[in-house]
């Protein structure tokens, strides 16, 4: 069983272990005897409490899952309980309410903790978000003070050591140096591009590479970068609530690969079984400009398309392995930035998303904007016979119709077909009277590239002249008309 958080230090004569002096605090003596009854209390219990936020958002709520997995008991801080109560493993945590920009809201969702996750940061660039993300990184480091919570782990981004920074690189910077100066042990992990799907940063890749067989550029897309996979993020974010280490301070984590932006893109596009891309760099393009490029030809928000520009503008690599000292890499070791794209296109024909994938999968919560673009023909009607005739005559439809293969086969209530490409059709069938049966026809498509997407576009009416037409087939034959 791995060490829990100061196993090092329990059992040890507190005097020898050095806390910083804070202000608002009693001092190092009044923190030692602060901490002193957290660490007993560890001691005798097995599960962590653990305190998330952000559970709602991209890494969150990937994480709570392998928190409960873990034996962990996981409380969960969000504004609004009804956005969490529809997910699976809803009923296996504790839900708080409240607001990191609001203090008295923290206090009693703090107490009794032992571990808190802060997965909170900004894309939007509305107003002063910068002195938002201040107060509420004070917010935490307070609340997390007064209720003796053991550690912080904080989820930031990798970034040079200079003065270069963009705003939301600097401000993550800023948040994770309140946390560490803060007098409660911290662990800082910084992530570059993180790859999967629903991923900001891989959505920004997918839809550029899938758009644009050429596109002009920034500079930016020759700086290097050092993507590292969903899935061992979380493993390290799972690992640092047990990790046997009292120290407050930033951890590099990062890929194996560590490539130039332009680079990644060309990999995507040979995964996803797209031709070369040709990429122009143009000096002049600030990125500021760039961004808005991005939210014309792509459906990134403009400011998330702005803020990543922005990030991007500087390399983004590991500049030191000291997380190996105290989590050991994944069982396997770390994903390659190649097999990490397939793993997040490899259910990109899986229109719906679900719970049950693996961490590199979509999640029903991830924004609309995410995930490949899917085009869809939906209708449904009411047919004057039995679901069993319906039935027959929608096999005998599909058997004149080869190009349409038989994926699933649900007798007599679902029929899904697989067309051309990555076209799939799906028929419902549901029992309205003994007479009487509704018919639901789906037809979905995802274009492979911009030739996909002109082909889609620019044959819709034809598609939807013949869905309608396959539809009316099937009814006639089923009510024995023709």
């Amino acid at each position: 069983m791995s060490p829990r958080p100061f196993d090092h230090v329990v059992g040890k004569n507190l005097t020898s272990v050095k806390f910083p002096v804070v202000a608002g605090l009693p001092g190092p003596e009044g923190l030692k005897t602060h901490l002193r009854g957290h660490l007993l209390r560890m001691s005798n219990v097995g599960a962590l409490r653990v305190l998330v936020t952000g559970a709602t958002g991209y890494i969150g709520g990937r994480l709570v899952p392998r928190l409960l997995e873990a034996g962990h008991q996981v409380r969960v801080l969000v504004r609004d309980p009804a956005k969490i109560r529809s997910v699976p493993w809803a009923d296996g945590v504790e839900i708080a309410r409240g607001d990191l920009t609001d203090a008295a809201s923290l206090r009693e969702p703090f107490r009794d903790i032992d571990v808190v996750y802060y997965l909170v940061h900004s894309m939007n660039s509305d107003g002063d978000f910068e002195e938002a993300e201040r107060r509420s990184a004070e917010n935490v480091a307070s609340a997390a003070r007064d209720a003796a919570v053991g550690r912080i782990v904080y989820l930031g981004g990798l970034h040079e050591h200079s003065d270069r920074l963009s705003t939301h690189l600097r401000s993550r910077t800023q948040v994770g140096e309140i946390l560490i100066d803060s007098g409660v042990p911290t662990m800082v992990l910084q992530a570059g591009v993180v790859i999967g799907a629903g991923s900001a940063s891989f959505e920004m890749i997918r839809h550029l590479t899938n758009r644009l067989p050429v596109m002009t550029t920034p500079r930016w897309v020759n700086n290097h970068i050092q993507p590292i996979a969903v899935g061992d993020v979380l493993h390290y974010l799972a690992a640092a609530a047990t990790a046997a280490t009292s120290e407050s301070r930033t951890y590099d984590i990062g890929g194996p690969d560590v490539l130039r932006y332009g680079e990644m893109m060309q990999i995507y596009a040979e995964v996803a079984g797209l031709a070369r891309r040709r990429i122009l760099v143009l000096p002049v393009l600030t990125p500021k400009l760039a961004g808005m490029w991005i939210g014309l030809v792509t459906p990134v928000p403009l400011s998330i398309g702005r803020a990543l520009i922005e990030s991007l503008s500087t390399d983004a690599v590991a500049y030191e392995h000291d997380i190996d000292a105290i989590i050991a890499a994944p069982s396997g070791g770390l994903t390659p930035y190649r097999d990490a794209v397939a793993l997040a296109l490899r259910n990109a024909e899986n229109t719906e998303a679900g719970w049950d994938g693996a961490a590199a999968d979509p999640l029903p919560t991830d924004p609309a904007w995410t995930g490949e673009i899917v085009y869809t023909e939906s209708r449904d009607a009411v047919v004057r016979a039995d679901p069993q005739r319906v039935w027959e005559a929608l096999l005998h439809w599909s058997s004149r119709h080869g190009h349409w293969t038989v994926e699933n086969k649900q007798e007599p209530t679902l029929l899904e077909l697989h067309g051309p490409g990555r076209a799939r059709l799906q028929w419902r069938i549901e029992s309205v009277t003994p007479a009487r049966t509704r018919l639901h026809q789906h037809a979905s498509y995802i274009p492979k590239g911009l030739p996909g997407q002109l082909y889609w576009l620019g044959l819709k009416p034809l598609h939807r002249i013949g869905l309608r037409r396959a539809m009316q087939s099937v009814i006639k034959e089923s009510e024995g008309r023709r």
